[in-house]
């Protein structure tokens, strides 16, 4: 009861956690070719700022952070020389990492460049970081990168696909992959995951992963046999092979698409607090960029 009391009057927050590397990529991809006056790229920027603003003006949105992969390559490229490490990525668009990180901060937004880990690590670090605050009613993470559903949580922490407007809580990530959050790392680590350049396990795809692990949680609790298995299969018996021939692979893979949940997250719930766009910053960001427009968008200006 005394708790009870406590939290009367208490504002309850929701927190908004955006990708930022994602929404770059996107931006990228589906804007057209457009540079500054000194002729820098800055196509994907302008996208990335056209989605920010847009998202700034739900009402909801209250509290906002975004995260960078400032270098692409991460502590797992050491581990394993074949993840994603940033090679395909368009020379234009790595020179707009930068000032995406710029553009974010003159917005008010708190940003967090992330070296050595990846976006997805401080993501899912910060989701469990914040919406350990009583004042937290929810944890929003911005984002389709299937990684990230392992730290859904009831309707605590979900995951939101802007794109196609789609939230995924607990039972949603049950409903889309077959497996509970929890064992999306193993999930990934037997069928593999192309956008990380995790090649998974020979025969192993989605279905079979799936009832697998909705039956026994992780790969390691799969039998060796598959005749001690207590769910019908197609293929059962190559499966079994396979597995038992990648076994050590398959630790490897699941690590791999296992995210780093400690990383330390130092601003509180109330530094996260959108106040408005800089009223000097933004502005002049913007004329450079030769994006004059952009300023005529901004639905709030900080005091």
């Amino acid at each position: 009861m005394l708790l009870l009391v406590r939290h009367r009057g208490i504002k309850r927050i929701k927190i908004h956690l955006l990708d930022g590397t994602y929404e770059l990529f996107r931006s990228h991809f589906s804007q057209p070719p457009r540079t500054a006056p000194d002729g820098m790229p800055v196509g994907a920027v302008r996208g990335l700022i056209q989605s920010v603003l847009s998202l700034l003006k739900h009402g909801e949105v209250s509290h906002l952070g975004v995260a960078f992969d400032s270098e692409v390559k991460s502590f797992r490229n050491d581990i394993f020389p074949a993840y994603k490490d940033g090679s395909d990525t368009p020379p234009e668009l790595t020179l707009q990492f930068a000032l995406a990180e710029r553009v974010i901060g003159s917005l008010g937004i708190t940003c967090w460049p992330v070296i050595e880990f990846e976006a997805d690590d401080l993501l899912g670090s910060a989701a469990l970081h914040y919406s350990k605050d009583f004042r937290v009613t929810q944890v929003v993470i911005c984002s389709p990168d299937k990684d990230l559903c392992q730290v859904v949580t009831g309707t605590e922490i979900v995951c939101l696909d802007r794109r196609k407007r789609l939230v995924l809580d607990e039972n949603g990530v049950i409903d889309k992959f077959g497996v509970a959050p929890s064992s999306i790392p193993d999930y990934l680590g037997l069928m593999g995951d192309s956008s990380d350049c995790i090649p998974g396990i020979p025969k192993w795809g989605a279905k079979a992963s799936s009832i697998l692990l909705a039956r026994y949680g992780s790969i390691e609790s799969i039998p060796e046999d598959c005749r001690l298995w207590d769910v019908n299969v197609r293929g059962a018996l190559g499966l079994s092979s396979s597995l038992e021939c990648h076994r050590e692979e398959a630790d490897l893979y699941k690590m791999l698409a296992t995210l780093r949940l400690d990383l330390c997250i130092p601003q509180s719930v109330n530094e996260l607090e959108w106040l408005g766009v800089d009223r000097g910053l933004f502005p002049a960001l913007c004329k450079d960029l030769g994006m004059p427009n952009l300023i005529q968008q901004v639905p709030k200006w900080a005091e």
